[in-house]
């Protein structure tokens, strides 16, 4: 059992968080619409990035007028994963990510990713992070409902053997601190997805920090004592480049 004194463990987000591919999937989005005949604006569709798919899609048909079946619904979906399939080699790892990652593992901190998206487009930034096999990573296939409801940070919780309370969750978007309250977990915000720091706040963000690279400067506050220095990067294929 773990002490009163030790570290809490870490829940982060993925897009917007350890990647910088928001707006890579704002884009894919517009070009998914635009294939069914839907035009929205880019900024309208930036609001609802972190939510999962299915209320992300209804709430995009609420902002046009639109009504879309089921199966629609999950067509439009499909278009989007392959719109962002064409745009992901613009995509990089957002400044300290990868070191973020490692500087916990060294220090034994438990952490894991639990991202709205699906295995097939979040398996493509889990490769730019060069992330071990042993981190666990829970995908919108894994679980009833994602962002804003908390089951992502519950089954990642559960997954790491650690209580939802003593869990801080780390996100960009207001999606990912609402479920993060929801959870009972504390919240810790990022500006690297385009949220601002108030609106971050407002969702219940206990800290705000600009990006994981402030962020792993700031672990202190967090509660994490580094007794190490940061080597090379002990995930397999990460450490090849920096930001």
């Amino acid at each position: 059992m773990a002490s009163h004194s030790s570290p809490p463990a870490f829940l982060f987000d993925l897009d917007g968080t350890l990647v910088d591919s928001v707006y890579q999937h704002v884009l894919a989005w517009r070009e998914a619409l635009e294939h069914t005949g839907m035009e929205l604006s880019v900024w309208r569709i930036h609001r609802r990035i972190g939510m999962s798919g299915g209320l992300f899609v209804n709430a995009l048909l609420r902002e046009v007028g639109g009504d879309l079946s089921t199966v629609d619904s999950e067509r439009l979906q499909a278009l989007h994963a392959e719109a962002y399939k064409r745009l992901v080699s613009q995509v990089r790892p957002l400044p300290g990510a990868r070191e973020l990652l490692n500087a916990l593992a060294e220090e034994e901190v438990p952490h894991a990713i639990a991202t709205s998206g699906r295995l097939d487009t979040a398996r493509l930034s889990l490769e730019m992070l060069g992330v071990s096999a042993e981190l666990p990573v829970i995908t919108r296939d894994q679980v009833r409902y994602a962002k804003p409801d908390p089951d992502l940070f519950l089954a990642a919780a559960e997954r790491l053997g650690v209580p939802i309370e003593r869990c801080v969750v780390v996100g960009d978007s207001i999606w990912d601190l609402l479920a993060a309250q929801r959870a009972r977990a504390l919240g810790v915000g990022l500006l690297s997805g385009g949220y601002g720091q108030e609106e971050l706040e407002r969702a219940g963000a206990y800290r705000v920090y600009q990006d994981p690279r402030d962020l792993l400067d700031h672990l202190d506050q967090m509660g994490v004592r580094r007794q190490r220095a940061t080597g090379p990067c002990t995930y397999p294929g990460a450490g090849a480049g920096t930001e």
